[in-house]
């Protein structure tokens, strides 16, 4: 009787729409939470990596931004179906690498799906919501526009590994941002197969990335990054501060959020104000014409 090895997932990064290794060469060894047996080894990702990911998310941006609202929307929703037609694996996965018990891990991939849905729905309604016409006291009209920050990098919280990734992630992207996401540190292996549903997805390369690693390598990088717009900090780690001083650097907007593992399955965990934090508000003057 012939036997033989399985042949097991190499998980990599996700950058440009394609899947490098780590340039170190670097792995890092996800456990079991029931027995210790080592599950997969994910990419330690380097600050090399995060480079190349910001230089792949400022080349995406300006293509992304210049969709119509409605576009972007169609391709979220993709997202979302693409992510409901590998539900099941998803659910095995968070049970299998988190600890979750398959009801909460279940919940947490539908809640993930309608999280992009509601996302979507929102790319056309921005302008109209955050937009608006001015009352002046002169033959001009004038117009607060709401337009895109730019490269925004986040970092998912820990729990729930995969909506909160979706959560920090889908916000920025909506508004026509290019966004970096270092994943879960604790439990990165549910990005890994999203990362496979975006590069299947209509997606245009670089405008979602996403790094595993750890974040006491990465965060304070990304806050330096003097070609990144903004940063969305979900850790929940105690290096706030420490990375509002770094992001000084280019005047960065760093906005926090500080949410329990249930608050993120909750309402609580979309915000239609979120957007606002990685968009700029720009005011047009137009004179009237006789």
């Amino acid at each position: 009787m012939n036997s033989r090895l399985p042949v097991n997932k190499t998980c990599k990064l996700f950058i440009g729409g394609a899947f490098p290794r780590t340039e170190s060469g670097r792995a890092v060894a996800v456990k079991s939470p029931s027995n210790g047996s080592v599950l997969a080894r994910v990419c330690r990702a380097s600050r090399k990596d995060l480079r190349d990911a910001v230089t792949a998310a400022r080349k995406a941006v300006d293509g992304w931004a210049g969709r119509s609202a409605a576009n972007r929307g169609q391709i979220l929703y993709r997202m979302a179906e693409m992510l409901e037609q590998r539900a099941s694996e998803l659910t095995v996965e968070l049970c299998r690498s988190t600890g979750a018990g398959r009801f909460p891990a279940r919940r947490e991939v539908q809640t993930a799906a309608d999280r992009l849905v509601w996302y979507a729905g929102w790319t056309d309604k921005i302008a109209h919501v955050y937009g608006t016409v001015n009352p002046v006291a002169s033959a001009h009209f004038n117009f607060s526009i709401p337009e895109p920050t730019g490269v925004v990098c986040a970092i998912a919280p820990d729990r729930p590994a995969l909506l909160g990734l979706i959560s920090v992630m889908a916000p920025v992207i909506a508004c026509g941002n290019a966004v970096v996401v270092l994943a879960s540190e604790k439990h990165p292996l549910p990005s890994v197969i999203f990362a496979e549903i975006l590069a299947t997805s209509d997606l245009p390369p670089g405008v979602v990335n996403i790094l595993t690693g750890f974040r006491h390598e990465l965060a304070l990088q990304m806050a330096r990054h003097e070609d990144v717009n903004a940063l969305v900090d979900a850790s929940g780690d105690n290096t706030a501060a420490q990375i509002q001083a770094e992001a000084a650097c280019n005047v960065k907007r760093v906005a926090l959020r500080n949410l329990s593992p249930s608050d993120w399955v909750n309402a609580a965990g979309q915000n239609p104000y979120w957007m606002l934090d990685t968009l700029e508000i720009k005011t047009v003057w137009h004179p009237i014409g006789f």
